[in-house]
């Protein structure tokens, strides 16, 4: 039966408990991850008397933390979002700085190579303008090649640190999963381990920091984790582990793979949120595809000015030759590959190359001699004309395809895959042909003359060669008659080469040249087009043609000059810059204003626990009083039963 005694016994001991937990909260209050504790009283059953069910005092029936599950969740998905953001935004910072500088920057390196050709145009022939032209191409060519050289240490970087980041989600989910075990073992006696909730936690947040994280708390105390997608990396007492496994295409570069026993799944794709997510973007987001657009920049620097180099006469009077070579397409086997099959890729369309990588398989199919091509950014199929043989190569996207070798047992095996890449390589192997300023082809290969006798409006308002393997040196006369009027051209010895109905302003072509007549010829009317003179060195018509083709819409399907693709590079990595840093900024917020609302609803609130300490003490105090007042009960008991 109860008694005064002990019932004060019990409440001076729940008290000194219940204080024990005060005074660890206030230790903790500034202690990361740190949940607050709460005593939870629970009065003692009573024993029934003569008078009523008398009270035995109390207990402290457990400590349990404050933890809210949706605002922790909520706190590690900002967490997470923060991290990837701010991971990309940082990353990208550096090649936007690299690209978009004022006096050394993409465009701006650019238009000083354009600007000498201007220069020069307005005087061909003079030695320091020429030689300005040779050192404003070679700067153009180092600075190319500085971008790349800078963005592929950048790449080699992003993958040290994404073999770290793979280190250290594997150090956490460890740790985690040897919480979990503790937990459940000590949870058996039905009191929760707080402190190594706590901590756990606190891996969990940390985890957060380097991926996308997700939890399911379990019966036994143990919590789930799972990443990305919903891929398990902790499950109860057990870890998975993470690893970096080589690119089937490219060794150098990571994939990450979820070992799973003697298995590793490929989880790349699925893999999303804190730094680890957002370096595996800046990979796909910014380094790729700004090396690939380099690589445009670099193939339509080299292709326009070796064809118009090819198309014009230099100061000694010989055809121009090519004034840069650029570097090859890159094609990778996959590592998977089954068979010797190797293919021989060369660029043929400068208008449909795109910045893009291309996946070759061999399917078997009925089509295209059983070849598919996807876009590896869009995931898309490419639509292409041949079959991969020599004499009919698959055409697609700006490049020819030959497959080359008939693989293993005489065929190629379904299955075997190829990574293309038109632009990647390019500017790696650019450089400068050119030696001598006599070398620019400032001259165009011919020259033309308007008949003396021509009675009609028509003028020749321009003229070239436009495909200098087409070329033959000789004299050409255009001749003009009848309504609708039609040309006719012929060469030397009168022999027609070229004819069709005149429409002003618009080229015609013949032999590898091209002559634009407007106004209205008379019938009789005529044109010559001859072979220029080694003589005529302040001919500057060429250079004026290079200078057109530089800003002339060439690229992606002629909507994009040399300098816009320039331009619309600088401004995609600035804009891709901006906006992941406007992101991180927002997830920031987010993420302080969930931990705020957390620590309002689990943290230490000093006040509170200062009134609580009052209030204990004083019960402390209080049941004390009563133990002293059951001694002297007793002791007066004593006496009396002594004296009596």
């Amino acid at each position: 039966m109860g008694d005064i005694l002990s019932t004060s016994v019990s409440g001076l001991i729940a008290f000194q408990q219940a204080l024990d937990v005060t005074s660890n909260n206030v230790a903790n209050a500034a202690t990361p991850g740190y949940n607050l504790e709460t005593a939870n009283f629970a009065e003692a059953p009573g024993q029934g008397s003569s008078i009523g069910y008398i009270g035995n005092g109390v207990d402290i029936s457990s400590v349990t933390r404050a933890y809210n599950a949706l605002l922790t969740e909520q706190v590690n998905s900002s967490q997470a979002s923060y991290s990837s953001f701010n991971t990309l935004g940082t990353e990208a910072s550096q090649i936007d700085n690299m690209l978009s500088d004022s006096s050394t920057g993409l465009t701006a390196t650019l238009q000083s190579f354009v600007n000498s050709l201007q220069t020069l145009s307005s005087s061909p022939s003079t030695t320091a303008s020429g030689q300005a032209v040779l050192s404003q191409a070679q700067a153009l060519v180092e600075q190319l090649q500085s971008y790349d050289s800078q963005l592929s240490q950048a790449s080699s970087q992003l993958e040290s640190q994404i073999s770290t980041n793979v280190t250290e989600i594997n150090t956490l989910a460890g740790q985690i999963a040897s919480l979990n075990a503790e937990i459940a073992d000590q949870s058996g006696s039905g009191q929760t381990p707080n402190q190594l909730m706590d901590q756990r936690d606190q891996l969990v947040s940390q985890l957060s920091q380097y991926v996308g994280v997700s939890t399911v708390a379990q019966g036994n105390g143990e919590t789930n984790v799972y990443i990305g997608s919903g891929q398990a990396l902790v499950i109860g007492s057990s870890a998975q582990q993470l690893a970096t496994i080589p690119n089937a295409y490219n060794a150098s570069e990571y994939d990450i793979g979820l070992v799973n026993g003697s298995t590793t799944v490929d989880v790349t794709s699925e893999i999303s949120g804190g730094s680890l997510g957002g370096l595996l973007e800046t990979r796909t987001q910014v380094l790729d595809p700004t090396q690939n657009a380099l690589g445009q920049v670099s193939v339509a620097l080299a292709t326009l000015a070796n064809q118009q180099q090819q198309s014009g006469m230099d100061q000694t009077g010989a055809q121009g030759q090519p004034m840069f070579a650029v570097g090859g397409v890159q094609i990778l086997d996959s590592a998977n590959n089954t068979d010797a099959t190797s293919l021989t890729v060369t660029r043929t369309d400068l208008s449909d190359l795109t910045t893009d990588d291309y996946v070759l398989t061999y399917t078997g199919g009925s089509s295209n001699g059983g070849w598919q091509l996807l876009d590896e950014t869009t995931g898309e199929p490419v639509t292409m004309t041949g079959d991969g043989s020599s004499a009919n190569p698959l055409e697609a996207a700006g490049i020819s395809i030959v497959a080359n070798g008939a693989g293993t047992g005489g065929a190629v095996a379904v299955g075997d895959s190829f990574l293309i890449q038109p632009t990647a390589g390019a500017t790696e192997g650019l450089s400068l042909l050119l030696t001598s300023p006599t070398q620019i082809a400032s001259a165009s290969l011919i020259q033309t003359s308007t008949a003396s006798g021509n009675t009609g409006t028509g003028t020749i308002s321009s003229y070239g060669v436009t495909d200098p393997s087409s070329w033959v040196p000789d004299t050409y006369t255009i001749s003009f008659s009848g309504s609708p009027q039609q040309y006719t051209v012929t060469n030397s010895e009168g022999t027609q080469v070229a004819q069709g109905t005149f429409t002003s302003g618009t080229p015609i072509t013949f032999e590898g040249a091209q002559v634009t007549i407007t106004g209205t010829p008379a019938d009789g009317d005529t044109f010559t087009v001859s072979s220029n003179s080694a003589a005529n060195t302040g001919d500057n018509s060429n250079l004026l043609a290079l200078i057109s083709q530089l800003s002339a819409a060439v690229l992606d399907g002629g909507t994009t000059s040399l300098s816009g693709a320039a331009n619309n590079l600088v401004s995609e990595i600035g804009t891709t810059t901006q906006q992941a840093q406007s992101n991180a900024s927002a997830a920031q917020t987010v993420n302080q204003s969930a931990s705020d609302a957390l620590t309002n609803a689990d943290g230490v609130n000093l006040d509170e626990e200062a009134a609580l300490m009052v209030q204990y003490q004083q019960a402390y105090q209080a049941c004390a009083q009563m133990i002293q007042a059951s001694t002297t009960m007793f002791d007066a008991l004593m006496t009396a039963m002594t004296d009596g």
